[in-house]
């Protein structure tokens, strides 16, 4: 009988690292099955078919809803950061009148605004806000000679 040599192809290190990345991706996405994310799959789908995107995996909109979920994070957790850091210029500035027991950190639009533009997100207020009825219509009136 002749014997059948089996060549063996060496694995390298690399080729095993590849399995080992795709037996944990399939692992991420059979997880996101169980997830239930904070972002609801309904509200991401409207958004998602609002762009054009259509795809029936319920999964492929999870991953999008929790990519979401760490953009706003990320934003808010900026935004605190310029909160405190105005508060303390605040509180540097009024080194005498400083009071105990307003510590609250109150979010305002332009802290949103310097965290957005961070991520390329450029937000700026109206012209003006009217404050009375008459406000602003000085400019739209026409003086007669």
């Amino acid at each position: 009988m002749a014997e059948q040599q089996q060549q063996q192809v060496p694995v390298t290190g690399e080729q095993l690292q590849q399995v080992h990345n795709d037996g944990a991706l399939i692992d991420f996405l059979s997880s996101l099955l169980d997830y239930t994310p904070t972002i609801p799959d309904e509200l991401a789908e409207h958004y998602l078919s609002r762009s054009g995107f259509q795809c029936p995996d319920i999964r492929v909109t999870r991953l999008v809803s929790i990519a979401a979920q760490k953009f706003i994070g990320e934003i808010a957790s900026d935004a605190l950061q310029y909160c405190k850091i105005r508060q303390a210029a605040a509180v540097k500035d009024k080194k005498g009148h400083q009071q105990g027991k307003d510590k609250r950190l109150v979010l305002t639009p332009e802290d949103l605004a310097a965290a957005l533009r961070e991520y390329g997100v450029n937000i700026h207020q109206q012209e003006y806000f009217a404050d009375s009825p008459i406000a602003g219509t000085a400019s739209s009136q026409k003086t007669g000679d």
